[in-house]
């Protein structure tokens, strides 16, 4: 009984982070409330707050399911010590990630609403600290890989692994916005993968 109630618990609590991503996507983050949300899953207010403190923390569990799988994705492609070659590995997860993207409606619909859905004001600023911070991490090891592939001799001597670090992540976070935004396809989604190849191209030596 106890084991039933826990998954019971579980399939409402993703039912709700369903329900918020529908919402948010629909009327944006602002103008979004906790009723509606709860209107849209079909539960009562106390359901939802049973499951959360308030907007932000169900906004950061929805945020989640695509950036925990972004880490993890990270861990296993880039940081694995091997004989790979190490700027294919920065290659291969930018080009995953755009896969992903084509691939998953959920993930797109969560990356709108992050970058084009929600406004990082108020409350809402420490969810945007806690985004920088996590850039900060995925740069860290984006130059660790790069520290990796100067020991191998594959970068030309003025590049510095810190800046190609820094260089490669704002460069796919603006492709990421770009692709984001052109719904159409016609501008940049239909050459994401190539532009990803010239950008790491540029590093060989």
């Amino acid at each position: 009984m106890v084991r039933k109630t826990k998954e019971n618990a579980e399939l409402t609590r993703q039912c709700l982070i369903e329900a918020a991503r529908q919402v948010f996507l629909e009327r944006g983050v602002s103008r979004t409330t906790m009723e509606h949300v709860a209107a849209q899953a079909g539960v009562t207010r106390g359901a939802i707050y049973w499951h959360f403190n308030n907007k932000i923390d169900l906004f950061q569990a929805m945020r989640e399911q695509v950036f925990l799988p972004l880490i993890d994705r990270m861990d296993d492609t880039l940081l694995v010590e091997d004989s790979g070659d190490p700027l294919s590995r920065i290659e291969n997860f930018l080009c995953d990630t755009i896969q992903i993207l084509t691939d998953s409606i959920e993930t797109r619909q969560i990356y709108e609403i992050m970058m084009i859905k929600c406004e990082y004001v108020d409350e809402f600023a420490t969810v945007l600290q806690q985004i920088l911070l996590n850039c900060s991490g995925i740069e860290a090891k984006l130059r660790l890989v790069y520290e990796r592939a100067e020991a191998r001799e594959q970068l030309h001597p003025s590049h510095h692994p810190a800046q190609l670090a820094m260089d490669t992540h704002l460069f796919f976070i603006g492709l990421l916005h770009m692709w984001v935004k052109d719904t159409d396809g016609n501008r940049f989604r239909h050459q994401a993968i190539d532009l990803i190849k010239a950008h790491m191209r540029l590093r060989h030596r």
